[in-house]
């Protein structure tokens, strides 16, 4: 097309409007290699500065579509509804709502993630039931589909390759932040998924990656834009991450009270959730007066969707979950109402517990995490346990320890000051 990466750069330094074309090429160009990291960090930089409007970034993402393969759910005899989470700490959401949906009427076909950081990955969660895989080829993704109604896997190499090597230099070049940038990243792999529709979790406060709800809005905002724009029918709720979601962080921790919550119980705050984004998605994809999910968490119809989906993935879902060799409690250090659970905090204590990793090639412990005795508005009584550490490695307590000191607040009489758990709600 005659274009060259330093054109393209200083279009954007210069905080002009990349053209289609010019999009079109140097993603193209970068997934090649025809393009240098080097070049293609300043133009990173120059978009991080800049921005993107609505065309532009729509063009980007479709040019990351189309750097691999599109997956096609179109044998399907079911809608398909898809969920994806910006994550936090504790956010076990998927376990219990991939099955929900399922029992109540759509196809969810769920590509997943893993953790990196504070934040928890779904695969690593489900990894922690003996037997279960995460790598299914697309053949198996269908027969998964098709015999238990929802997937949760890996997403395969060939999608979105340009997205994964962009990531991967946003990573080092101080480039993460940009909006247009995180929102094209997502929704490249998300409608490369080719779900019909597609409900997204964007949370704000400290424990998410965007920590004030302007952001989260704005984000939240761009993704529906992007969706709509792609063909694919998009909504958005805005949801607090200021304190973790449910009682317990960590993976088999998190697979438990996931089963619980399937079971008819669990910590109200996830199963609120979870029913929420369950109706959301059922609407989305035009079956809004299938059988209600709350129905089917107490009918048992849930929690027979999620067994079929483990075994056709290898797993038992009677299997006993791994459980950490070392625990050690932290008591409230006070009588009072505990008014304020920093969800960073606890989610970098699980972290330095072994329950997430550093970089992408570490281990991660499956017993590892954090169990909350209570959640910000509850009474709490000095002495009592308010946490549970878990670990492998009892090296491991005191970094955890440390890093838990002042993320908490226990006042007499106090009221805890907290985001809504639904923030608000966006569409098109």
């Amino acid at each position: 097309m005659g274009f060259d990466a330093i054109d393209v750069i200083v279009t954007k330094r210069g905080r002009g409007a990349l053209s289609t074309d010019q999009i079109d090429w140097v993603i193209d160009a970068y997934t090649r290699g025809a393009v240098a990291d080097e070049q293609m960090s300043s133009l990173l930089m120059a978009i991080l500065l800049n921005g993107m409007d609505r065309r532009e970034i729509a063009d980007w993402t479709q040019a990351m579509i189309r750097s691999g393969e599109r997956m096609d759910w179109s044998a399907l005899d079911r809608p398909t509804a898809d969920k994806h989470s910006t994550g936090g700490v504790g956010d076990k959401i998927t376990l219990p709502l991939a099955p929900l949906v399922a029992a109540c009427g759509a196809y969810v076909p769920q590509l997943s993630g893993r953790g990196l950081g504070h934040t928890g990955g779904t695969l690593d969660k489900l990894e922690s039931i003996p037997g279960w895989r995460a790598s299914l080829s697309n053949d198996e993704m269908l027969g998964v589909i098709r015999a238990a109604g929802a997937v949760v896997c890996a997403a395969g190499s060939g999608l979105a390759p340009a997205d994964k090597k962009l990531y991967a230099l946003r990573d080092v070049t101080g480039t993460v932040e940009s909006i247009p940038l995180i929102a094209s990243s997502i929704m490249s792999k998300k409608i490369a998924e080719g779900t019909g529709s597609l409900v997204l979790d964007v949370k704000a406060g400290s424990g998410a990656f965007m920590k004030n709800v302007d952001d989260a809005r704005e984000l939240a905002r761009t993704m529906v834009e992007l969706g709509t724009d792609a063909g694919v029918r998009t909504v958005a709720l805005l949801t607090a991450m200021d304190r973790p979601l449910g009682l317990a962080v960590g993976n088999a921790l998190e697979v438990a009270e996931s089963v619980e919550v399937l079971a008819g119980g669990g910590p109200a705050d996830v199963v609120e959730l979870t029913v929420r984004l369950a109706r959301e998605m059922l609407e989305a994809a035009g079956l809004p007066y299938a059988k209600d999910p709350e129905e089917a968490l107490k009918d048992g119809s849930a929690m027979d969707a999620w067994r079929r989906m483990i075994s056709a993935q290898g797993g038992d879902p009677d299997a006993a979950l791994p459980e950490a060799a070392e625990f050690v409690e932290v008591a409230a250090p006070a009588t009072g109402v505990l008014t304020r659970l920093d969800a960073l905090s606890v989610g970098v204590a699980a972290w330095r517990l072994g329950a997430g990793r550093a970089r992408k090639e570490d281990p991660v412990s499956f017993g590892a995490g954090v169990m909350l005795h209570a959640k910000p508005g509850d009474l709490v009584t000095e002495g009592r346990p308010l946490m549970t550490l878990h670990t492998d490695d009892a090296a491991r307590f005191e970094r955890a320890l440390q890093t838990l000191e002042g993320a908490y607040d226990i006042v007499q009489g106090g009221e805890p000051d907290l985001l809504p758990l639904v923030i608000d709600r966006i569409t098109a």
